[in-house]
């Protein structure tokens, strides 16, 4: 009598249980995953800025003061002059590198900073490359700083164009600079003065400020007498020149654009506003709101719940999203003599 054989196999049903199984399996890592990614983005990044407030103090034992956030060289520097057709249009074609393009040799890019004359402004031909008109210089002075970026922040462009065109440059054309997450701090605006109790009125008195360009743009250590552990050096302002309100990238009238992105910018240091942060079409919106609201001029990050700062002794910190205006605004001045608990501790 002839036997039946039977071969044992999975249902559809089965199939489809442990396809259900795995897909809930795979639900549940896949955030662990993402975070500790984040995990990893988020400690490269603050190593940036580590390496910055480094870089920073290396600066001050070699030349007796901290990097500026900006200078200007005066109309009567016929060094600064001579070559540049922009010279006497504007400020802005009168000043060098900003700090961050001044901490160059402390970050191991010598070879870069080399390719500068730090004697002319950085709107100057011998210190540009094409497409700019009549630039001299190459085209890899305008590469990726690694340490100016922080990985978290989604890739944007950082196109001057409509900058330039306003100084004279032809108009239409893209002049693409290599961006940066971080930003040296000037001083605080007005509007958000006015929510720590301080007068309306813009201040200069952040760690790397001076309201003097020509004869007073250099800070020592020693106008620091706030102390260099109470004091805020650098902050991450991520994502230029891509406009992100709220953890959205937002589309707001022409008229708002997100320039400063530049690392060599002097303008990338900023006096952080106080802000509103309700409506996405007005994001400058004066109120008493100023961590994570908008990327123009306040911290913003992609981290979650704060951004990641360096004070003047090197140290890194989390500023949560929870810190008041006060406290704020007295870790940024660096003379304000205020008294406050510090909220890393």
């Amino acid at each position: 009598m002839q036997k039946l054989s039977i071969r044992s196999a999975f249902t559809l049903v089965e199939l489809l249980v442990v396809i259900a199984i795995i897909g809930i399996l795979v639900g549940l890592l896949l955030p662990a995953v993402q975070a500790a990614r984040e995990a990893a983005r988020r400690m490269s990044c603050g190593n940036n800025l580590k390496q910055i407030g480094l870089s920073a103090h290396n600066h001050e034992s070699s030349f007796k003061y901290l990097p500026a956030w900006g200078r200007e060289f005066p109309t009567t520097d016929t060094y600064a002059a001579s070559g540049n057709p922009w010279f006497a249009l504007t400020g802005d074609a009168r000043k060098p590198f900003g700090a961050l393009g001044q901490l160059l040799p402390f970050l191991e890019q010598n070879n870069l900073h080399a390719k500068f004359d730090l004697k002319k402004p950085l709107v100057d031909p011998v210190n540009l490359a094409p497409p700019f008109p009549g630039a001299l210089n190459t085209a890899d002075i305008f590469g990726k700083i690694p340490t100016y970026v922080c990985p978290s922040t989604p890739e944007s462009p950082s196109d001057y164009g409509p900058y330039f065109s306003q100084i004279g440059f032809p108009s239409g054309q893209s002049y693409i600079l290599a961006r940066t997450d971080y930003a040296p701090m000037r001083g605080v605006h007005s509007s958000l003065a006015v929510c720590a109790g301080l007068p309306s009125s813009n201040t200069d008195n952040a760690m790397l400020g001076s309201n003097n360009l020509i004869t007073k743009w250099n800070v020592k250590l020693g106008e620091i007498s706030d102390g260099l552990s109470n004091t805020v050096m650098f902050y991450e302002i991520a994502g230029k020149q891509g406009i992100w309100f709220k953890g959205k990238n937002i589309a707001v009238p022409p008229a708002f654009i997100n320039l400063n992105s530049f690392y060599g910018d002097w303008n990338i240091a900023r006096r952080p506003r106080g802000l509103s942060g309700a409506n996405p079409a007005l994001p400058l919106e004066a109120g008493c709101s100023f961590l994570n609201v908008v990327n123009a001029d306040n911290p913003y990050s992609f981290h979650s719940g704060g951004v990641q700062t360096v004070r003047g002794d090197g140290s890194v910190s989390f500023m949560a999203s929870s810190i008041s205006p006060q406290v704020f605004v007295a870790m940024l001045s660096r003379d304000g003599g205020e008294v406050f608990t510090d909220p890393a501790n």
